[in-house]
C-alpha cells in the first residue's frame, strides 16, 4: 500500500526511511532539525498507520514506502561522487585537521586543481563528527550573490520563515546545532557569501564552514588551506592510471615513464589529467605524449598570470582541438545553462539552422565520453553539467565565435517558455512542481541577470522579473519575489507596470509580515499613479497605504509619523473621484484611520468615541456605533466593486468593528462569509495574507462563540496554507486551544512538541497572538497533574506575550479549568474575580463567554452567596453558546442540587 493511502505525510516519510536505516531518534532529529520529541511523535503515529507493534517491524517495513526524493530523509546530504577519490592523504588529513581546528576554512586553487574533490572527501570523513550532518551546497549554478542564502536554505531543505528573510530563517534553523556546511565554488558570489559567513557563524556557535574558492573569502575566522597540485610522482600518476583503467585501457608498468611525463606536462592539475586520460582510447600514449609536445598548442591560451591556470587552459585548448566542429559547437553553446540540463532543454538552446537537434543529442554523449560533460543523475531523467572551469572556457569561446548574444537570447526565450509553462500548470503545490521549478530557477535567475543589463531589452527583462517574483511566490520563496517584483518595477519606463509591480510587491510584503515594506510600495505606486495622471489608481493605492498603517500595525518596527495616515486618506479622497475602487478603499481606510490627525495608529477606529467622529456621518448613522457604520459603508462600497479582496478586507473591518462592540455572533457570521468569499481565491500574493488573516480570525472567533467543531476546520485549513509551511508554530495554535478546550489532551501534547519546535527555529521570538496556544498546552498539563511542565509552557506563554497583561482573560480560563479539575473552586474564582465587564476589551476579547460560564460554575461550586446572580447573569450573555451553555447549565444543575444557595 502507498504512503499517502496510508495518511503518511512527507514528513513522517522522511522519519521512516531514517528509521528503515536504523537511525537513533537523535540521529533522526539532527538531520532532519527537528527535535527528538518530535520524532518520537513520529514514530508513534507511524507505528499506528503502518499497523505495527515495535521500532524494529516498522523498521523492516520501510523499504515498502520507496526512496524519498529530492529532498527526502533518504537523499544524501553529500552527493556520491561517480569516480573514485585518489591519492592526496597527506593533503586530506591536513585539511581535515584544520576544519576540526577552525570553524571557517577555505580551499583556495586555480580551477581544475581538484578543490571540489578534496573537500568533499574530507567533509564525508567527517560527517560523523557533526550531530547535525555534513551538507554539500553547489553554488555554481547561482548568478546573483543575494541568492547565496537561498542555495543554502535549498540545500538544508529549509524555506523561508514567516517575518524572517531566508538567511535569518537559515540561521534560525540551525540556532545551536552542530552541522558542517561544505559551500563550493564562492568566488563569484563572494559579495554575498562572505556577509552570509559572518552572519551564519556569529549567529549559530556550532556551525563549521568548509568553503572552496579561487580567491580568499575575507571574512573573519577564514582559515585559508591552499590546495596543491598532485604530486607528479604519485597522486597525479596513479589518478592517470586509475582513469584509464576504468575506461579499459590499462597501462603497463613499463609506461609509467610517459605517464609520469605527461602528468608533469600538466602541472599535476587533476582536471586536465582526467581530461587527457578521457583521450587514451582514441589517441594512446604515444599520441597524448605528441599532442602535449606541442608548445604552440600548449600555448595557444595566452598569458596567464599563474602558470597553473595557463595549464587548465592550454589542456583545455588541446582537448577542444581534437572534438568535430560540431562538437565544439555543442559544448560552446551547452556552456550558457547555470544548471544541470536534459537533451531536449540543449536542444532548445543549442540547436540552429547549421546544427541539427539531433546532432546535439549525440553531441552530449560524446562530449560526456571524453568528460568534457557529466552526467547527473535525477528523478527527472538524466541531466548534464560542465565543470565550472570547463564552462568559463567555452563562455569565452562562445564569445569569440560571436554567438554569445544569438545563444543567450535563445536561452532567455527558453527560460521564458520554461516559465510560462510553470505559471499556468495547476500542480504548483506538488513536490513534482516544486522539483520543476528547483531546476530550472538558477537559469532563469542567470538570463535576467543578462537581459536586465541591455537598455533595449528591458521589456525582456520586466516580463521575465514578473514571472520569476510569481513563480518564487508560488515556490514559498516570498523574499525573492518581493526582490522580484521590486526589480521589476525598475525595469519598465510604464508607469502602469511599474505601480503594479510595487502593489504586488506591497502584498507579497505583507505576506512577510513586513508592514513599512508594504505601507512603503503603496505609497509609491500611488506616487507614481498620481504623476501620470491615473487618479483612481493613485486614490486606491494611497488608501490602503493608509489602512495597512492600521492593519499590520503589529510588524511595523516603528508606527508611521504622527498625522501622516490621515494626509495620506486626505490625498486619496481627493484623487477619488466617482471610481468605485477607490471609493471603497477611501472608505475601508476610514475604518481605520482617527479623526484626529494627530492620534497614532495604535488603537482601532472601532473603540474611539462616537461623539468624535459622529459629525463626518450622515444623520441616520449616528445612532448605530460609528465603527459598525463605517465597516458597513465599506463593505457596502466594495461590493460594488466586484472585488473579492476588497470585499475581504471590508468584511474584516466590520468582524472586527463587530467584536470590539460585543457582537461576537454577528462577527462570526462576518468572518465565515469572508471565509467563504476567498474559498475558491487561487494562492497569489494578494490572496495569501487575505486567506491567513480571515481563517485564523474565523478559528478565533469560532472558539469564542463555541462552535470549536468549525474553529479545529478553519485551523486546519490554516495549517495547510502555503505561506505558512515554515511557521508550524502560528500554523498549530489554534488547533491546540480547540483541541485543549475540546478536553483533546493527548492530541495537545502531542502536537505540542510541532508548536515548540516551530517557535525555537523561529528564534523564540515576541508573539502574543500565540500565547493562549501555550497557555492551553499549560492546562493540557495541569489536567494531568505534571504541575513542572505546566509551569515551563506558562514560561513560555509569558515569554511569547511580553508579560503585557492584555491576555488576562485566557490565562484566567485555562487555570480556573484546572482549578475546577482539582476541585479547587475557592481558586477558580479568584482567577475570574474581575467583573467582565470592568476588564479591557483587549483583555477579554473572545474570551467573554468562557469567562462568565466559568466565574458561574466556580461561584456555585465555592458556594458564593450570590451564585445564583452569577448564573443567571451568564445564561443571559451565553445565550447562543453550546460550550458555554453547557457550563452554565451544569452549574445551574448543581446549584439546584444543593438546594439553590
Amino acid at each position: 500500500m502507498s504512503k499517502s493511502k496510508l495518511g503518511i505525510s512527507d514528513r513522517e516519510a522522511e522519519v521512516l526511511a531514517l528509521v528503515g536505516q536504523h537511525r537513533s531518534n537523535a540521529e533522526i532529529a539532527a538531520q532532519l532539525f527537528i527535535s527528538v520529541r518530535t520524532v518520537e511523535t513520529h514514530v508513534s503515529a507511524l507505528l499506528r498507520k503502518v499497523g505495527v507493534a515495535d521500532r524494529r517491524a516498522l523498521a523492516g517495513r520501510a523499504a515498502e514506502f520507496g526512496p524519498i526524493e529530492d529532498g527526502g530523509a533518504q537523499a544524501a546530504a553529500l552527493p556520491v561522487p561517480l569516480t573514485s577519490f585518489v591519492g592526496r592523504e597527506r593533503e586530506r588529513a591536513a585539511l581535515r585537521d584544520a576544519v576540526r581546528a577552525h570553524r571557517q576554512v577555505t580551499a583556495l586553487g586555480p580551477g581544475g586543481v581538484g578543490k571540489t574533490r578534496l573537500a568533499l572527501a574530507v567533509a564525508a570523513d567527517l560527517a560523523t563528527e557533526f550531530t547535525g550532518g555534513a551538507w554539500f551546497v553547489d553554488l555554481v549554478p547561482v548568478t546573483d550573490p543575494a541568492m547565496a542564502g537561498a542555495a543554502v536554505a535549498r540545500a538544508l531543505r529549509l524555506g523561508e520563515q514567516q517575518g524572517r528573510g531566508l538567511d535569518e530563517s537559515v540561521s534560525a534553523a540551525l540556532g545551536e546545532r552542530r552541522v558542517l556546511l561544505l559551500l563550493d565554488n564562492c568566488e563569484h558570489l563572494r559579495d554575498g557569501v562572505a556577509p552570509f559567513i559572518e552572519h551564519l557563524l556569529a549567529q549559530c556557535p556550532n556551525v563549521t564552514v568548509l568553503a572552496t574558492s579561487r580567491a580568499r573569502l575575507m571574512v573573519p575566522f577564514e582559515q585559508v588551506f591552499t590546495v596543491p597540485p598532485l604530486s607528479l610522482g604519485e597522486d597525479a600518476v596513479a589518478l592517470f592510471l586509475d582513469r584509464a583503467a576504468a575506461l579499459g585501457w590499462p597501462v603497463d608498468a613499463e609506461q609509467s615513464a610517459r605517464v609520469h611525463e605527461i602528468c608533469g606536462r600538466l602541472d599535476g592539475l587533476a582536471l586536465a589529467i582526467e581530461l587527457a586520460a578521457a583521450r587514451l582510447p582514441t589517441l594512446g600514449l604515444d599520441g597524448l605524449s605528441a599532442s602535449l609536445a606541442d608548445p604552440l598548442r600548449l600555448l595557444v591560451g595566452g598569458r596567464r598570470a599563474d602558470e597553473r591556470h595557463r595549464s587548465v587552459r592550454a589542456m583545455l585548448d588541446w582537448s577542444q582541438a581534437l572534438l568535430t566542429a560540431e562538437d565544439r559547437c555543442v559544448l560552446r553553446r551547452v556552456a550558457v545553462f547555470a544548471a544541470p540540463f536534459t537533451a531536449a532543454d540543449a536542444m532548445a538552446v543549442a540547436g540552429s539552422a547549421e546544427l541539427d537537434p539531433i546532432a546535439v543529442a549525440d553531441g552530449l554523449a560524446r562530449l560526456t565520453e571524453q568528460s568534457l560533460l557529466t552526467m547527473v543523475p535525477s528523478p527527472r531523467g538524466t541531466r548534464y553539467r560542465a565543470l565550472e572551469t570547463i564552462r568559463q572556457y567555452e563562455r569565452e569561446a562562445l564569445a569569440a565565435a560571436g554567438e554569445l548574444d544569438e545563444v543567450l537570447a535563445r536561452h532567455l526565450h527558453w527560460c521564458s517558455t520554461i516559465a510560462d509553462q510553470l505559471i499556468t500548470d495547476p500542480a504548483s503545490a506538488t513536490r513534482d512542481w516544486q522539483r520543476a521549478f528547483d531546476a530550472v530557477a538558477d537559469d532563469m535567475r542567470a538570463a535576467l541577470a543578462w537581459v536586465a543589463a541591455l537598455p533595449e531589452r528591458r521589456a525582456d527583462a520586466y516580463d521575465l522579473a514578473i514571472s520569476l517574483a510569481r513563480l518564487a511566490f508560488a515556490r514559498n520563496l516570498i523574499g525573492e519575489s518581493q526582490r522580484r517584483y521590486d526589480e521589476a518595477a525598475a525595469l519598465t519606463d510604464d508607469p502602469a507596470a511599474a505601480a503594479a509591480a510595487l502593489r504586488s510587491a506591497a502584498e507579497v510584503a505583507g505576506c512577510r509580515m513586513r508592514g513599512e515594506d508594504m505601507y512603503r510600495r503603496y505609497r509609491a505606486a500611488g506616487e507614481i499613479a498620481s504623476s501620470a495622471g491615473d487618479s483612481a489608481s493613485a486614490a486606491r493605492d494611497l488608501a490602503t497605504a493608509a489602512i495597512t498603517a492600521y492593519r499590520m500595525s503589529d510588524t511595523f518596527a516603528q508606527p508611521v509619523a504622527a498625522g501622516e495616515a490621515a494626509a495620506l486618506l486626505s490625498a486619496a479622497r481627493e484623487l477619488a473621484g466617482a471610481d468605485p475602487a477607490a471609493l471603497a478603499a477611501v472608505a475601508l481606510a476610514e475604518c481605520g484611520v482617527l479623526a484626529d490627525p494627530g492620534d497614532r495608529p495604535d488603537t482601532p477606529a472601532a473603540i474611539t468615541s462616537a461623539d468624535t467622529a459622529a459629525a463626518t456621518l450622515p444623520e441616520s448613522e449616528t445612532t448605530v456605533p460609528v465603527a459598525i457604520s463605517r465597516a458597513r459603508r465599506a463593505v457596502d462600497l466594495a461590493d460594488r466593486t466586484g472585488d473579492p479582496f476588497a470585499r475581504s478586507a471590508a468584511l474584516d473591518a466590520l468582524a472586527a468593528a463587530q467584536c470590539w462592540v460585543g457582537d461576537i455572533f454577528a462577527a462570526a457570521e462576518t468572518t465565515q462569509r469572508r471565509v467563504a468569499l476567498l474559498a475558491a481565491m487561487p494562492h497569489t500574493p494578494a490572496s495569501a495574507l487575505e486567506h491567513v488573516n480571515a481563517l485564523s480570525e474565523a478559528a478565533e472567533i469560532g472558539i469564542g462563540v463555541g462552535d470549536l467543531r468549525g474553529s479545529h476546520r478553519w485551523a486546519e485549513q490554516l495549517r495547510d496554507l502555503p505561506l505558512l509551511a515554515e511557521r508550524g508554530d502560528f500554523a498549530t495554535s489554534a488547533l491546540l486551544v480547540v483541541a485543549a478546550l475540546a478536553g483533546h489532551i493527548d492530541e495537545v501534547l502531542t502536537a505540542s512538541g510541532r508548536f515548540i519546535d516551530a517557535w525555537e527555529l523561529s528564534g523564540r521570538p515576541y508573539a502574543p497572538s500565540l500565547a493562549p496556544a501555550a497557555a492551553a498546552v499549560a492546562m493540557a498539563h495541569g489536567l494531568r497533574g505534571d504541575d513542572a511542565a505546566r509551569a515551563e509552557w506558562l514560561a513560555i506563554a509569558d515569554t511569547l506575550d511580553g508579560a503585557s497583561g492584555h491576555r488576562f482573560a485566557y490565562r484566567a480560563v485555562f487555570d480556573a479549568i484546572v482549578l475546577l479539575d482539582r476541585r479547587q473552586p475557592e481558586r477558580a474564582l479568584a482567577e475570574l474575580a474581575s467583573e467582565p465587564d470592568a476588564l479591557d476589551e483587549r483583555a477579554l476579547w473572545i474570551w467573554r463567554h468562557w469567562y462568565v460560564a466559568l466565574r458561574a460554575e466556580a461561584a456555585v461550586s465555592a458556594g458564593h452567596p450570590d451564585a445564583r446572580g452569577f448564573v443567571a447573569a451568564a445564561r443571559t450573555t451565553v445565550s447562543g453558546n453550546p460550550m458555554a451553555g453547557a457550563i452554565v447549565e451544569r452549574a445551574a444543575a448543581l446549584l439546584e442540587a444543593d438546594g439553590g444557595i
